[in-house]
């Protein structure tokens, strides 16, 4: 035979073994050994030798199309696909919905090199990780919910800019509740974990940021650092009443299962929003328990301990008079109490000296409603309304709140003289006393 003949390393050693068992230095039985297949398949290859030689032991598959290769129309029905739908979405996202909507059956890497072919989809760059200790995963259901909050354009240009509150399970990464609020205020997350106790129980502990709402980052003489332990916020205060203990990260890195999850969120969740036209929070919250079945059936894993950590709620715990703003008030000479832009005048039946100058504990729950609270007794009162409140606004949202106010001011003071003013150069302009 002429030329040139191409063989792998494997097939070399197939030659070699086979010229010695066509010259019966071993036998069939040892062949199979050395070869790691059996005396049929031996029996083969000596066939394939005696009447092609060398050649006959090539694979035949070599230099020739897989049987497995997708044809160009279906390349081209898919690429086609992904830029009318799902031009922003990554590969395996987009293959799910692909799967789901269009029946396509392709593996995640073709429809990943097809984006990339087609200029949709641009490969990450390889970055030098920085290596953080790693922390394993809490044994049980509900010992560590991580809790943060993710400001986001969710209903991208369909609806305002808004923040999801993320409840996730450190055992086993599953959503346990997913809320969109306004901001990340004390009575967003009053409510929302209110939401969690009911359907879930108390869990041991909530994993959190260093976020104003959950710790107190100042003292009084303007420290970075909480001088003093027994400093609690309003949530802490409410924690701390149901026994639930709450630790904080000091790097994002250290919460890294809610980190990675939101980012997923802000990948997943906006598109799916947005197949479902959906752009008011009051309509993705109707969809959030659906997405987390979803979501929690692909990559919820199973905790090394089946028992759930979960606590119920006694009957002495009620959650409407532990959610409430607390604030601590003195008492006036005139039995007034001043809180925020309001004064209450309390009703006393009897001249009530002895409450003068005493500390009240004014309460607000999630309704609004107030409540005097004086030596475990509520008071009776008469409120007045003084000035108009201020607007607060979230410590993640100003930037966005300021710009949005710089706006509105440029748009209403652009105030444009009238043709005849002396400054169109129509007239005469005249200043001091002339």
């Amino acid at each position: 035979m002429s030329g040139y003949i191409v063989m792998s390393s494997k097939e070399l050693e197939r030659v070699r073994i086979t010229e010695k068992l066509m010259t019966k230095q071993i036998t069939e039985k040892e062949a199979s050994r050395d070869l790691r297949i059996s005396i049929r398949q031996v029996r083969r290859l000596k066939h394939k030798y005696a009447h092609q030689g060398a050649s006959g032991l090539i694979h035949q598959g070599r230099g020739k199309q897989s049987n497995r290769k997708m044809r160009e129309e279906e390349k081209i029905r898919i690429t086609e696909l992904v830029k009318a739908h799902y031009d922003d979405f990554g590969p395996t996202f987009a293959l799910e919905q692909l799967t789901k909507h269009h029946e396509v059956t392709c593996g995640h890497e073709t429809l990943r090199l097809l984006m990339i072919d087609a200029g949709i989809w641009k490969p990450h760059k390889i970055k030098t990780k920085e290596i953080h200790q790693i922390r394993h995963r809490r044994s049980r259901l509900g010992e560590l919910i991580q809790v943060d909050g993710s400001p986001h354009a969710w209903f991208e240009n369909r609806g305002e800019m808004c923040s999801l509150l993320v409840y996730i399970d450190d055992a086993t990464g599953r959503l346990m509740h997913l809320e969109f609020v306004a901001s990340e205020s004390t009575q967003s997350y009053f409510k929302a974990t209110e939401k969690y106790l009911i359907k879930h129980g108390k869990p041991l502990a909530f994993y959190l940021d260093k976020h104003g709402v959950f710790r107190v980052n100042t003292t009084h003489k303007g420290s970075a650092e909480v001088s003093d332990s027994a400093a609690r916020t309003q949530f802490g205060f409410a924690m701390d009443t149901l026994n639930i203990e709450l630790i904080y990260a000091n790097t994002p890195q250290a919460k890294g299962r809610v980190e990675r999850v939101n980012k997923t969120l802000q990948d997943r969740l906006v598109k799916e929003l947005r197949l479902r036209n959906l752009s008011t929070m009051s309509e993705a919250n109707l969809y959030l328990e659906e997405f987390m079945l979803t979501f929690n059936t692909r990559f919820t894993v199973i905790p090394k301990d089946a028992t759930d950590a979960h606590r119920p709620l006694t009957k002495h715990e009620s959650l409407t008079d532990i959610f409430v703003i607390r604030h601590e008030r003195k008492i006036s000479k005139n039995l007034e109490v001043h809180f925020q832009t309001q004064v209450f005048q309390i009703i006393s039946q009897s001249p009530s000296y002895r409450l003068q100058g005493a500390t009240v504990t004014v309460t607000e729950d999630q309704e609004g409603k107030i409540k005097l609270i004086c030596k475990n007794k509520e008071l009776q009162y008469h409120a007045f309304v003084n000035t108009t409140p201020s607007t607060i606004i979230d410590s993640k949202l100003i930037n966005s709140t300021v710009d949005i106010l710089v706006k509105k001011e440029r748009k209403t003071s652009s105030w444009k003289p009238p043709a005849s003013h002396p400054w169109r150069g129509n007239g005469t302009f005249l200043s001091g006393g002339a």
